[in-house]
Order: structure tokens, then sequence, then C-alpha cells
């Protein structure tokens, strides 16, 4: 009951201060959830974005990759499945774990303590064996997320430097996170613009009406800031 009320006090707290109802250009959302972060941790910045897509056809599926220019500002671990030399060179490229069999034995226990996995083509067939275990949590390589490649090295070096993978949900919105509260209110508005870019030049062409509906920007634990359709409609410059 006492952190119901903590909880309950601290959101009071930013609603007085912050204009929940109103849009916002995005360094304007950007410098309030700034400026009203309450926790003692080091906070991250969302953005959801709402698309007038069907999910459920696939010339209407919303999926890709982005490289943040600063980066997401949490460290990301790395799992590469592939043999013998190619291995190594993951492992020199900056891969926590890199290896074959050993590594799918361990998936096939139940254990998947990475935060992506890239593969070489030639494991995939194995690999793909485990799609129950590895589906559900978003960690199955696919060639569109530049996660099954020959060239592991170059792979791990973008995921290390900040690039992210998304995916259109069922409900038609994109989730992504854009780098911490800690950065500049530039670096994370630069962040913002390209993941903006990058979507809407995705727009498929069977989507009819209007594409972007809506984007929000918030923090870890602070409030949803909507972001103006001009400034959304402005990152394609």
């Amino acid at each position: 009951m006492v952190k119901t009320m903590r909880v309950a006090k601290r959101i009071k707290a930013i609603k007085e201060k912050v204009d929940t109802t109103k849009e916002y250009s995005l360094e304007d959302a950007i410098k309030a959830l700034k400026e009203n972060t309450k926790v003692k941790f080091n906070e991250s910045l969302d953005c959801a974005i709402r698309l007038g897509v069907d999910p459920r056809h696939a010339d209407q599926m919303v999926r890709g990759t982005v490289s943040l220019p600063h980066g997401t500002g949490k460290k990301v671990s790395v799992l590469v499945i592939a043999k013998g030399s190619i291995a190594e060179e993951a492992l020199n490229a900056g891969a926590e774990y890199a290896g074959y069999e050993e590594y799918l034995e361990k998936i096939k226990n139940g254990w998947a303590e990475v935060d992506v996995i890239i593969a070489t083509p030639d494991v995939m067939g194995e690999l793909g064996k485990l799609g129950r275990v590895l589906g559900p949590k978003g960690l199955m390589p696919n060639p569109k997320s530049g996660t099954v490649t020959q060239d592991v090295s170059k792979a791990v070096k973008e995921v290390k430097a900040g690039k992210i993978e998304f995916r259109v949900e069922k409900a038609g919105i994109v989730h992504a996170s854009l780098g911490k509260l800690n950065f500049s209110v530039d670096q994370l508005t630069e962040n913002t613009r390209m993941f903006l870019q990058t979507i809407i030049k995705m727009k498929p062409a069977s989507a009819k009406g209007q594409y972007v509906k809506s984007v929000f920007l918030s923090s870890t634990m602070g409030p949803g800031l909507r972001i103006s359709k001009e400034e959304s409609s402005l990152s394609l410059k």
C-alpha cells in the first residue's frame, strides 16, 4: 500500500508540471520528460507509433532495423551461432558468446540470456527448430533484420553501435527504446527523428488512408506525450 501511494504521488507531481493533453514538438517533449524524471535510475526514452496498417496482411507488415546515430545507451548482449573460425571472428568483434552445438543445446534447455542472436545462413536449419523457444522472446535471427548473415563481424558491430530492430504489433503499434534520458536533448531528438524517418519511408504501398496516426514519447516511468502531426511529417526532412 505504501509503495502504491508513493507511485500515485509521483504521478500526480509529474502531471502537475507536464500537460499531457497538448501536442509537443520532439524537442519540447524530450525536454519535458528529462526535466520531470522522478526516479533514481536512468530512464529510457520510449516511442510508440500507431500506424494505419493491418499487420494480419503480409503486404502491410512494417518491420525492419534502424541504426540510431547516438546508440541506445544500454549494453547489448550478443550471441552468434556459427561454426569454426566464424565464431572466433564474432568474439573478436565484441560478441559475448559464439559457437554452434553447445549453444543450440543450451537454448534447447531453456537458456536465452542475451538481447540479440546473430547466425550464419548454414546453421539456420538447426536453429530454426528452436523457433518455439526463441520466437516468443523475439530472438529468432532473420535476414530482413540483418541477423542472418555471413558477415557476423559487421552485424555484431552494428548491433553494439545502436542498431535496433522493430516490428509492428497486432494493434498496429510500433514500439522502440531510443536512448537514455541522460543523453542530451539534441542526441535524443536526432535518434527519434531517425526512427520516425525510417518508419515513414517504409509505408506499405497497400496501406490506405492516414499512415502515421499518432506518435507518443514517454520515459520508462513517465507520462506519454503526443507529438504534433506537423512535427511527425517534418521528420522526412
